[in-house]
């Protein structure tokens, strides 16, 4: 079976929908996921969705190849993620930068826009909740 790297946006935070289509499962899979697995513990918003960081995408991600490519168990994905023994290709490739100085360079522009994208985002929830 080829492994499939999947790009995660470059966004701060996910919702168990966005989420649940980048792992190609269920939502309710995800919550699931969520009581089996300690590592896995979103936030929740004032509203009460779940609200997924980057990193919490990641063990989705990873959490899904043990189960399903790599055919552990739920109790056996536990503990191989608990331990820390990844000896296999992880989901999400990630570039490693040859030079710090460059990587925070970079990085920059990429901050700026997230920072406006969640200004944008801000503004919306904000026209939302003005309209009530």
């Amino acid at each position: 079976m080829s492994k499939v790297v999947k790009e995660i946006p470059d966004k701060l935070f996910f919702r168990i929908r966005e989420v649940a289509k980048l792992a190609e499962v269920e939502p309710y899979v995800l919550r699931f996921w969520e009581s089996e697995f300690k590592e896995l513990a979103p936030e929740k918003n004032r509203a009460g969705w779940r609200v997924y960081r980057r990193q919490d995408v990641e063990k989705v991600l990873e959490i899904k190849r043990l189960l399903y490519d790599e055919g552990f168990t739920i109790d056996g994905a536990r503990k191989r993620l608990t331990e820390g023994n990844h000896h296999s290709a992880p989901a999400v490739e990630r570039a490693a930068p040859e030079n710090e100085n460059v990587a925070v360079a970079a990085s920059a522009p990429r901050t700026q826009q997230t920072l406006r994208q969640v200004k944008g985002e801000l503004e919306s929830i904000l026209t939302l909740l003005n309209k009530r």
